[in-house]
């Protein structure tokens, strides 16, 4: 029996996924969390085989819990179920060591065989996330070329600000983290963006995943 926690914000998909994998006889789901936080103290408690995570959600979010929980002992498998498969969050659920990415179209009857499959240890993947990153892969080096030569306009401390960026740190985080005050992060954020020519943070931390300094 594979038994399974449900990670959605919306109620209503957590009942629809309920129905879904409640006709396969080998698929049990044990609980539901409705939040990051909630998520993984639902695995601590529950200790499920499998975990079906949504990204989006108030508060901790799905890539945040994801990294929490495959850090813990005996971790359980945990696969993305999401609305949208943008690239950069594709690989970087992949690299914080989720068994798959699917999206919420996917079939029911797929859903459930590539549940089974990534109990078998393999990764899943949707066909469309599948050419998602097929097609920016041709253009993944160019775009690490940019992002380095970028990167390398900047101060030592300027990168390491730029990483906690990437990193989703707030500026009080940041602060904490290079034992700087607010103040002085939030100089560092605003002249670091104007070097890069990011229009905002999330600009600039993309640009950061794409320079190598964000491992996970």
């Amino acid at each position: 029996m594979i038994r399974v926690l449900l990670v959605d914000d919306e109620r209503m998909v957590c009942a629809h996924l309920r129905t879904i994998l409640g006709v396969a006889a080998d698929l049990e789901v044990i609980g539901e969390a409705y939040d990051g936080a909630e998520a993984v103290e639902s695995v601590l408690r529950h200790r499920p085989d499998l975990v079906l995570m949504d990204l989006h959600m108030p508060g901790v979010d799905g890539l945040t819990a994801i990294e929490q929980i495959v850090d813990l002992p005996n971790a359980p498998r945990v696969i993305v179920l999401t609305t949208f498969g943008l690239e950069q969050y594709i690989l970087r659920v992949l690299h914080a060591g989720a068994a798959g990415f699917l999206l919420k179209d996917t079939p029911p009857e797929d859903l459930i065989g590539l549940v089974r499959v990534a109990m078998d240890g393999h990764t899943v993947l949707s066909p469309a996330v599948t050419r998602d990153l097929v097609t920016a892969s041709s253009g993944r080096n160019a775009a690490r070329e940019r992002a380095a030569l970028a990167v390398a306009s900047l101060t030592e401390r300027e990168v390491e600000v730029l990483t906690c960026v990437g990193e989703g740190l707030s500026n009080a985080q940041t602060a904490d983290r290079l034992f700087l005050s607010e103040t002085t992060v939030k100089s560092y954020v605003s002249r670091m963006l104007t070097k890069l020519d990011c229009a905002n943070r999330t600009q600039a931390g993309l640009l950061a995943y794409d320079a190598g300094l964000i491992r996970r």
